[in-house]
């Protein structure tokens, strides 16, 4: 008996919602999104060691058989999807989308995408919230170009359209989804082949930052001990009023949208609005719900290239359906 074996990849990018879209995908009778929802059996395992050390060690990457396992319980679904935002982490993790091709050359791919700046601070907030990022938010995002090659979408989509028929690549927005589930849902099952007459339940957006983190002080040695198993087993012997103390030394709590990040988004945005030009032109449409991207530049910068029925590249079929 074969194996049932995904035919859909929900690629990312990370922060932009994918864990919400994951969840309508989910919700239809003819759709199966595995669990746990980012396996990343296609990114090199040696880097998801280094980068990602908790999923590297649930192994999915180890064989195919080990992989396919996710999927055992798809039953007569249609449509069997993952969600890896991994796969589209360039320069990071490379050569993905030919190891899906080559996997299953039918398969189709959703990138969701979030405004650029917006998505680049909830991505410095998602690592401070796993306690790998102590430096400020200007400083972090300046030394570390993750943060932003995350956000120059049209890079990371550009080597999906190299490797992958076009019409297989369906692009949206998290603003768009988020102001019409219902609508955009519909068309996306239309896309997919499955009942687009599907009536969602209601499924609320996920935070996509966190209310509050904590901000690790200093060198971050004391945050670590605290999370260590030996401290888990010697803490209820220490007095309250020295593990009262130490919280503090440890880690600041800080709330994300009580925080200052004008100086942030005054160094984004000249970067990411040329980036954003790349992804139009590429794509052949503006982001005008790119609010934050485009303050107080009057919505997209770039004049959108005419499009001749017939004789264009068929980019453009990607992304008309999010209209």
């Amino acid at each position: 008996m074969t194996r049932p074996r995904p035919n859909l990849f929900l690629i990312g990018a990370m922060k932009s919602g994918t864990s919400y879209l994951s969840e309508l995908l989910r919700a239809h009778p003819a759709v199966f999104m595995c669990a746990p929802k980012e396996p990343s059996y296609f990114v090199d395992e040696e880097i998801l060691r280094r980068q990602w050390p908790y999923m590297w060690k649930k192994g999915y990457w180890r064989s195919e058989d080990r992989y396919l396992s996710l999927f055992a319980r798809a039953g007569k679904a249609r449509i069997i999807g993952e969600a890896s935002t991994a796969y589209t982490k360039l320069p990071t993790y490379s050569r993905v989308p030919e190891r899906i091709r080559n996997f299953n050359p039918h398969a189709r791919f959703i990138y969701i995408m979030r405004d650029p700046i917006e998505r680049t601070i909830s991505h410095y907030w998602h690592e401070v919230k796993l306690s790998r990022e102590r430096r400020s938010m200007l400083a972090a995002i300046q030394a570390n170009p993750d943060y932003t090659d995350v956000s120059h979408y049209a890079r990371q989509l550009s080597e999906y359209l190299l490797k992958v028929e076009h019409d297989s690549v369906y692009v949206l927005t998290l603003e768009k989804l988020v102001a019409a589930p219902a609508e955009q849902m519909s068309v996306i099952f239309a896309w997919l082949g499955v009942d687009f007459s599907f009536r969602l339940p209601k499924i609320g957006p996920k935070n996509v930052t966190p209310e509050v983190v904590e901000n690790i002080r200093g060198f971050g040695l004391l945050a670590r001990l605290r999370q260590t198993s030996w401290y888990g087993k010697v803490e209820p012997y220490i007095p309250r009023p020295i593990r009262t103390l130490g919280s503090p030394l440890a880690a600041r709590k800080v709330r994300p949208a009580e925080f200052d990040t004008s100086d942030v988004i005054e160094y984004l945005r000249p970067l990411q609005l040329r980036q954003t030009e790349e992804l139009c032109f590429l794509l052949k449409r503006g982001f005008p719900e790119w609010t934050t991207l485009y303050a107080g530049h009057g919505g997209t910068s770039v004049e959108m290239p005419v499009i001749d029925d017939g004789s264009t590249d068929r980019t453009a079929d990607v992304v008309t359906r999010d209209r």
